[in-house]
């Protein structure tokens, strides 16, 4: 139920859980992308020791940091436009 009849309806339940849901299945795929792009570029395929090396953990640091630095700005950009969108500003990009 909405506050003083404005705005939109409270979730049920149902909703709320279906939104957790939503938001940790993506979490998940962002996690395994992060995974497969960051081990494909860093780790070799033939495996020489069982842990990481120093120049493999520097790989993977900077690859996971530039991975999360791109996810934001792209994240950011498209809250941008769909704000630009919500008040009128156009539809896509430029105009």
């Amino acid at each position: 139920m909405s506050f003083l009849g404005f705005g939109r309806p409270q979730p049920s339940s149902a909703e709320k859980i279906a939104a957790v849901e939503a938001e940790m299945k993506l979490l998940m795929e962002m996690q395994n992308r992060l995974t497969r792009a960051c081990s494909k570029k860093c780790v070799p395929n033939e495996y020489r020791e069982a842990e990481l090396n120093k120049g493999e953990s520097v790989c993977l640091d900077r690859c996971a940091a530039k991975f999360f630095d791109v996810h934001l700005k792209v994240s950011e950009h498209l809250q941008q436009e769909s704000q630009q969108r919500g008040s009128g500003g156009g539809f896509g990009f430029g105009g």
